[in-house]
């Protein structure tokens, strides 16, 4: 398998580790991935490699997109900070200001700030959902709205692993008028030149790399969790095979369905290193990035079982899978796939793959690369 692409001088043990991705064997042996880092405004990393099927007869391309699972809620995470950005809502403004049926069953007093930190009480839907009821976003937004809090609301923190895109994503609807796929679309990834979509048009479904589900994926206990993590994994269990198909795509899912390549990623990532701009484009001002990133919550997630320093929508590297830095943010996807901004360093990284891993979060894959990059930094 030959590694394409470059790297500057100085990273050339990144993409030693990057081509040492698809020697493993097992449950993460790499198919199709690519790899791209920017530090201080410029590209330095800029990999790609293996096969975006599992046939392994199409190769994997420097502009081939892949689903990137909850990696895609940094983007709806900038989303909603553009509305705050605009003064169109407050983080610490009750939901229901902008979203009036989303007062009922107790939650007038949840604020933007609780739902973008995972503190709602809303972890997942309390009446059977399946995946096809994911694509009615008017069914799935009311049934929020009509649900009680199974926590209260600020007490806990469990991860809102597929809610949190629908409410985050009514809050920019109701506020801004546009869906959070055309917010991000006009104001965000286009400005940027970013190849990232949420709702993705067919006219692309020939760069798109089949995801592959994991070899031996984690067998959760559901009956012995408590309720807030079985509704968060299980209402309704995701499906890695749905998401090669075109309805799937097609839909808005802001906290599952994204579609980009590495550089899609980065460079989405790049800006928020860069204090909300890059190239010329600015998606958010420094201000309000800063509120995007303070930590809101300072606890274990009751679903994650660690403590991931939730800010507005993005997680922190407490424990050190986005390099040595605590203070770095961004998102990982289920299997395997992240993007990641140091603030200090100012550096992004953008990793994606089609070959699941079979655990949430802890891929040794991403792991290893962003180990590496950091030593090279030195």
């Amino acid at each position: 398998m030959t590694v394409q692409g470059d790297v500057a001088r100085g990273f050339e043990p990144v993409r030693d580790a990057f081509a040492a991705n698809f020697e493993r064997t097992g449950d993460y042996a790499e198919v199709g991935a690519a790899l791209c880092v920017y530090r201080r405004g410029e590209m330095v990393v800029d990999l790609w490699g293996g096969h975006a099927d599992a046939a392994r007869s199409k190769p994997w391309a420097v502009d081939t997109l892949v689903n990137v699972w909850s990696t895609t809620k940094t983007a709806t995470a900038v989303a909603v900070a553009r509305c705050v950005d605009s003064g169109l809502i407050a983080y610490d403004q009750p939901v229901s200001d902008v979203w009036p049926e989303f007062a009922q069953a107790g939650k007038g007093a949840i604020t933007v700030a609780q739902v973008m930190s995972h503190q709602a009480g809303l972890p997942g839907f309390v009446e059977p959902t399946t995946l096809d009821d994911l694509y009615d976003w008017d069914l799935v937004t009311g049934r929020l709205a009509a649900q009680a809090p199974v926590f209260e609301p600020g007490d806990l923190s469990s991860y809102h692993a597929a809610t949190y895109g629908f409410l985050a994503g009514e809050i920019v609807r109701r506020v801004a008028g546009r869906t959070v796929g055309t917010l991000l679309r006009e104001d965000v990834f286009g400005p940027l030149a970013a190849d990232f979509h949420i709702g993705l048009l067919a006219s692309e479904d020939a760069r798109v790399a089949e995801l592959i589900a994991a070899d031996n994926p984690a067998v959760v206990p559901l009956d012995q969790l408590p309720l807030p993590v079985r509704l968060g994994l299980s209402n309704p269990a995701q499906d890695p095979a749905r998401v090669n198909t075109r309805a799937w795509r097609a839909a808005e899912l802001p906290a599952l369905n994204g579609h980009a390549s590495a550089h899609g990623v980065a460079r989405l990532c790049a800006a928020l290193a860069e204090g909300g701009a890059l190239d010329g484009a600015r998606i958010l001002s420094p201000a309000t990035l800063s509120r995007m990133t303070a930590i809101a919550s300072d606890r274990d997630d009751l679903l994650l079982g660690f403590n991931p320093q939730w800010g507005m929508g993005v997680i922190h590297n407490l424990i050190g899978v986005y390099g040595p830095n605590p203070r770095t943010f961004g998102h990982s996807g289920w299997g395997g796939s992240f993007g990641c901004a140091d603030p200090d360093a100012r550096v992004a990284i953008g990793y994606v793959m089609n070959h699941m891993g079979p655990e949430l979060v802890g891929d040794p894959r991403g792991k290893g690369l962003a180990d590496m990059l950091y030593a090279c930094l030195g």
